[in-house]
Protein backbone atom coordinates (compact mmCIF):
# COMPACT_ATOMS: atom_id res chain seq x y z
CA UNK A 1 0.00 0.00 0.00
CA UNK A 2 1.38 3.76 -0.72
CA UNK A 3 1.17 6.51 1.53
CA UNK A 4 1.44 10.38 0.87
CA UNK A 5 1.36 13.19 3.87
CA UNK A 6 0.09 16.42 3.13
CA UNK A 7 -0.68 19.65 5.38
CA UNK A 8 -3.75 20.96 5.65
CA UNK A 9 -5.18 23.82 6.16
CA UNK A 10 -8.83 24.81 5.21
CA UNK A 11 -11.12 26.95 6.05
CA UNK A 12 -15.03 26.23 6.87
CA UNK A 13 -15.93 28.34 4.13
CA UNK A 14 -13.98 26.44 1.37
CA UNK A 15 -14.93 22.55 2.93
CA UNK A 16 -18.62 23.85 2.64
CA UNK A 17 -18.26 24.64 -1.30
CA UNK A 18 -16.74 20.86 -1.74
CA UNK A 19 -19.34 19.45 0.85
CA UNK A 20 -22.13 21.43 -1.53
CA UNK A 21 -20.65 19.81 -4.75
CA UNK A 22 -19.31 22.45 -6.53
CA UNK A 23 -15.38 20.69 -5.99
CA UNK A 24 -15.15 16.96 -5.42
CA UNK A 25 -11.75 16.58 -5.37
CA UNK A 26 -8.87 18.37 -2.96
CA UNK A 27 -5.08 19.03 -4.91
CA UNK A 28 -2.28 19.10 -2.27
CA UNK A 29 1.41 18.93 -2.26
CA UNK A 30 2.63 15.86 -0.11
CA UNK A 31 5.44 17.21 2.38
CA UNK A 32 7.85 15.61 0.13
CA UNK A 33 6.49 18.14 -2.82
CA UNK A 34 4.64 15.06 -5.06
CA UNK A 35 1.52 16.52 -6.43
CA UNK A 36 -1.94 14.77 -5.18
CA UNK A 37 -5.80 14.09 -5.87
CA UNK A 38 -8.16 12.80 -3.83
CA UNK A 39 -12.08 12.87 -3.01
CA UNK A 40 -13.27 15.65 -0.72
CA UNK A 41 -15.44 13.14 1.10
CA UNK A 42 -12.35 11.37 3.01
CA UNK A 43 -11.99 14.57 5.30
CA UNK A 44 -15.54 14.86 6.75
CA UNK A 45 -14.90 13.10 9.78
CA UNK A 46 -11.59 15.96 10.43
CA UNK A 47 -14.32 18.48 9.99
CA UNK A 48 -14.34 20.88 12.96
CA UNK A 49 -15.45 24.37 13.57
CA UNK A 50 -12.10 25.90 12.39
CA UNK A 51 -11.89 23.65 8.98
CA UNK A 52 -9.56 21.28 8.58
CA UNK A 53 -6.30 21.74 9.54
CA UNK A 54 -3.32 19.21 10.52
CA UNK A 55 -0.93 17.17 9.40
CA UNK A 56 -2.68 13.76 7.56
CA UNK A 57 -1.29 10.26 6.31
CA UNK A 58 -3.79 9.37 3.11
CA UNK A 59 -2.95 5.12 2.40
CA UNK A 60 -3.56 4.10 -1.57
CA UNK A 61 -3.74 1.06 -2.89
CA UNK A 62 -1.17 -0.50 -6.10
CA UNK A 63 -3.98 1.24 -8.14
CA UNK A 64 -3.51 4.10 -6.41
CA UNK A 65 -7.55 3.99 -5.27
CA UNK A 66 -7.97 5.62 -1.83
CA UNK A 67 -7.75 3.18 1.40
CA UNK A 68 -7.83 5.02 4.56
CA UNK A 69 -6.75 8.43 6.32
CA UNK A 70 -5.60 9.40 9.31
CA UNK A 71 -4.54 12.31 11.13
CA UNK A 72 -0.70 12.35 12.40
CA UNK A 73 -0.19 15.58 13.68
Amino acid sequence: MNAVEVNLYISPDEYQRWYQGSAKHVHATTVDGRSVQFPATILRSFVTHEGIRGRFRIHFDTQNRFQTIEKID
